[in-house]
Order: C-alpha cells, then structure tokens, then sequence
C-alpha cells in the first residue's frame, strides 16, 4: 500500500448558486401558500400548520451558508422546488458523465496524466442518474480511456471506499492509474419542501487518481499510507427511490416521502463516536498518534459534528487548518465533501506531514484513508 500515491485531485461545481437568504425565501413562499391553502384542516386540528425556516436556524443547524446547484430556477420556484432539466437523448453526454469528465480532466492535469496513462475509471456516489448502462463507462468512453470502469454506491462514503477499491486495483496489477470520480448532483434528491433538510445538499464532483508511485510524475503526490472501511446498518438516513415504487399495492407515501430523510438527532449520536473510534483504530493501526495527524479531511455534513470529532481525536478543539469546514461554500456534497476539503486544504502541507481523509454517512458507512504528504 506505500506504494500507491493520490497524485492529482480536481474538483467542479456548477457556476450556479443558491444563498440561505434565497433559499429560505421560496421555502417560507410555499410555507405561506401551504398554510392559507389548508387553513380550514389545520383551524380543526386536522392538519399540521408548516413552520417556516430561517437563515439563523440553517446556520446554526448546518453551518450551510450558500450551495452550489445544477439548476437553480427550478429548485427556487415554488410550483416545482426540484432541479428541472432538459432531458438529452442517449446519443448525448448525460448530465451526471458531464460533471463526471470535468472533473476528470482537471484531475488528470494535476496529475500530469492522459487518458493513455490510465486504465480504469470507478464512479462513486450517493444517486446514480440511472441503473445502466454504468455511468463510469460512459465516463471512460468520453475521455477515451482503454481499460475498464463501474459505478459504485456507498452513499457519503462512496468516494473513500473507491480510493480504496482503486488502491486494491492498482497494487494488484489491474491497473497503472485509476481515476476515482464523484458526481453528486445531491439536489436532485433531496425534498426541498422538507424544514429539517431542505438546506442540506448542493451539488458538486470531484476526482482523484490513484496510481503507483513507480509511474507518478506529478510534481505533488500523497502516498497511501492505508484504508479502511466499515459499515452498520442503520435507517436513520435513507432514500427509498427506485425502480419498484411503481410496483408498490399500498402507496402509502407521497413521492416526496422517496426522497433523502434523517432523524438527524439519531445520526449526530451514534455516528460521532462511530467515526471516532474508527479513525482512532485506523491510525493505531500504523501506530500514528492523532497529535501528529497535520489535517482531517472529513465528510462535509455538518460543522458541529466536524468538530466534536476532531475535538474528541485530539483531546481539545481544532483549529480551522486541522479540520476545514467547506460547508459554508458547498454545502453538504455527499461523498465529494470530504474530497472537496482534500483539494482546497492541502497545498500547505510539508513532506512527512499525514492527514486523515475520511467520509461517513448513510449505511452506516466509514471509509478512512491515511495520506503522507
């Protein structure tokens, strides 16, 4: 595993973007029209008034300031509070691939790599736009890589559980170089009519490749000092969109019930110390001290629970360079968070210094990856 180096990362957004102060303007619009449409039922008791959101409450809940969205109209408007796209013909280049490649690409130059030097490509993320064909084989087939790609879905820690897949992939010979990709187009299913999450997501990919140090010519590289997954099954985040809903006899949930929902409370919880523990285990395990861990690179959910993380990991309070927060810009971004913070945190560290990349989420799933700068 020493021998396996993250030598180019990239990352897109959409150049769209939606402030809590816009957000929660549609939000308390449909709130308004909600209630006055309803009002007779919910004068006799018969239906739930909504409550209306705040900057203050999203802030304080998320640390979410402003997100990035693939479509920012529609999600706004208060007849629809969904992305709406146009959708291509399959001669076209999906939506999701089209992120996917940008992404890519920018990885790749990082990277010092063409799509000659690379031999696969693995796609993790939350929400696949659709089954098949996989979207990652339309990925390699935009960027006219010769080799063999596939999808991968572990929800917020698709990304760590593909770095390690990728580093399985390349020391065992598969491959030279593999590119690691995450499009998370996170608004297309979240319920933007829901108080308790609406402000969650945004919708952002980033990308890494993962490759033997033998054959890095990049002039910054991470050695992949170890991995390490775990998961817990648990319903306190969940999606239940899919091919059978139509199957269904007893439609008991509206569409909007299909979508993403937590019982955030539950998660803050039992995630936290399942989070600590694993870190802890992992670093032990090549007898690192957390003291001497430079930066955590961690999933971008919440900036509460962040922190409680690394307080607990460290014995006292983070400071902003150890643990950075991109929630404020992107939101929570599924399983490119922690990617995101690994691209736009990293150019300061010294050779020798470790960080910790690591993701967790729905599942529940841990995926830890140990990097040496």
């Amino acid at each position: 595993m020493s021998q396996l180096v993250i030598s180019g990362s990239g990352l897109y957004a959409p150049e769209e973007t939606i402030s809590n102060e816009e957000l929660v303007l549609s939000f308390n619009t449909y709130v308004k029209q909600f209630n006055q449409q309803h009002k007779a039922k919910i004068d006799a008791g018969e239906l739930q008034a909504l409550e209306p959101s705040s900057t203050e409450f999203i802030e304080k809940a998320s640390g979410v300031k402003r997100r990035h969205v693939i479509n920012k109209a529609g999600t706004l408007g208060v007849e629809t509070m969904h992305p709406v796209l146009p959708e291509r013909p399959d001669s076209e280049l999906s939506i999701q691939a089209e992120l996917a490649v940008k992404a890519c690409k920018k990885a790749m130059h990082a990277a010092n790599k063409t799509a000659v030097d690379v031999d696969a490509v693995i796609l993790g993320c939350s929400a696949m736009q659709r089954p098949y064909p996989a979207i990652a084989v339309e990925v390699q087939s935009a960027l006219g890589i010769d080799g063999f790609a596939f999808d991968l879905n572990v929800a917020c820690s698709s990304a760590t559980f593909a770095i390690q897949t990728a580093a399985d992939c390349v020391s065992r010979g598969h491959a030279r170089a593999v590119l690691v990709v995450d499009p998370e187009i996170c608004t297309g299913h979240l319920n933007f009519r829901d108080r308790n999450s609406h402000f969650i997501f945004g919708d952002a990919c980033t990308a890494v490749v993962i490759e033997n140090q033998q054959y890095c010519t990049a002039d910054k590289r991470f050695t992949v000092l170890g991995t390490k997954l775990q998961t817990q099954f648990s319903t306190n985040i969940r999606n239940n969109f899919g091919f059978l809903n139509r199957a269904y006899q007893n439609k008991i949930n509206a569409f909007e019930d299909k979508l993403f929902y937590q019982d955030g409370r539950k998660v803050f919880k039992e995630v936290v110390p399942l989070v600590v523990k694993h870190i802890a285990a992992h670093l032990a395990t090549h007898c690192i001290n957390p003291e001497k861990v430079k930066r955590f690179w961690l999933h971008q959910a919440n900036s509460n629970m962040n922190r409680l993380i690394a307080t607990k990991l460290l014995g006292r309070e983070p400071s902003e360079a150890e643990a950075p927060i991109i929630l404020d810009e992107y939101a929570n971004t599924s399983s490119a968070g922690s990617v995101i913070a690994f691209h736009e945190y990293h150019q300061d560290l010294k050779a020798g210094d470790i960080g910790v990349l690591c993701s967790f989420g729905a599942g529940y799933s841990i995926g830890s990856v140990i990097l040496q700068r």
